[in-house]
């Protein structure tokens, strides 16, 4: 057996849940979620010190909980996905990847690349006096307390599609083809399908589990809140992690440990980090900055490996976008904070 047919073999899943959780990769990460979970409880006391709306009446045990359940979620999506997906010829994206030591020397230097894209990002914002950039806009999620300026939100987007998705865009795509790329499907009626079904459920999801704002809005801030928020996100957000990650890295991920399980926690552990300078996080004390690691792990992680899951199912990068990031979550939570960004409320009463 060559070392091309070996890394296919071990690319294919299979095994079942048992072989899974023989993976080294697979048991540290369940062993640090587990310790994650435990060392918050330890450290955050009776309150998180974060600057959300809703901490000062929901316990760090609470917030917990909602952390796991969203772990089970993305477990039962994953099943979900392969399940819609077992008659599918998956593709190999360890072949769409250049040979190992090229794979390795591009992944570097794209981290390195994100982490000084993170970098500047936080520079040239507080030169600014606006929170720094990452990849998602002061208030997502969690909400704030402090007001975003318009001019911070664009600047934002247009900072974010410029140096995680057109530049690096540019640099790959005179070297390799769109579907070296996963940016071209080979089965777009079983993609739709794919889309459909888990846009629906994720959709679901939220709107029982999260009860989003947006559903508060009047007729004329959703038709106002809705377009500026889905352009904004997709370029400040979707595209920038869908190119730097699922486009570029997640095949190279795949060429260099030949295992879609370390792939996808890989993916899942590299989404997490573009979220760094979240504008809630507090780095001022060392027990703040382990609890901000934390959770940034704790909201972020997951959603990062089923984007990934996604992608390796597929072949193409752009199902997540449609399936598990534009629309829900951004366009579905998002709103409302755009809404009041731009001061929509007030134009929505004039």
């Amino acid at each position: 057996m060559t070392r091309i047919d070996r890394l296919r073999r071990r690319s294919r899943p299979g095994g079942g849940l048992a072989t899974l959780l023989r993976r080294r990769s697979v048991q540290i990460t369940v062993l640090g979620w587990l310790s994650g979970n435990a060392l918050v409880l330890a450290l955050a006391g009776d309150a998180l010190p974060f600057d959300w709306p809703a901490a000062t009446t929901r316990t760090p045990g609470e917030y917990l909980i909602q952390t796991n359940l969203g772990l089970a979620e993305v477990f039962l999506l994953t099943a979900l996905t392969y399940g819609l997906t077992r008659k599918r010829a998956i593709p190999d994206l360890a072949e769409r990847a250049p040979e190992r030591a090229v794979a390795a020397r591009e992944t570097l230097l794209m981290l390195l690349y994100g982490a000084g894209g993170l970098a500047l990002g936080f520079v040239l914002a507080r030169l600014a006096g606006w929170h720094p950039f990452a990849l998602h806009l002061a208030g997502s999620i969690y909400g704030t307390h402090e007001h975003v300026q318009p001019m911070e939100s664009i600047a934002w987007a247009c900072y974010n599609l410029t140096v995680y998705a057109v530049v690096p865009l540019i640099f790959f795509r005179r070297r390799y083809p769109a579907e070296a790329l996963n940016l071209r499907s080979n089965d777009r009626r079983a993609d739709a399908v794919l889309i459909g079904v888990i846009l629906l459920l994720e959709s679901l999801v939220q709107i029982a589990v999260l009860d989003p704002g947006i559903f508060d809005l009047t007729g004329r801030q959703l038709m106002l809140g809705v377009p500026l928020t889905f352009v904004l996100y997709l370029a400040g957000a979707v595209l920038p992690a869908m190119i730097f990650i699922y486009a570029i890295l997640v095949p190279r991920f795949m060429r260099l440990t030949g295992s879609t399980a370390t792939t996808v926690i890989l993916g899942g552990l590299t989404y997490t980090a573009l979220h760094i300078w979240d504008a809630w996080t507090l780095f001022d004390t060392p027990g703040n900055a382990v609890l901000s690691l934390l959770f940034l792990l704790s909201t972020y992680f997951a959603p990062g490996m089923f984007k990934t899951v996604l992608t390796v199912r597929t072949g193409n990068a752009w199902v997540h976008v449609w399936a598990y990031h534009a629309l829900a979550p951004h366009v579905l939570a998002d709103t409302p904070n755009i809404i009041h960004v731009f001061d929509l409320s007030a134009a929505a009463r004039n």
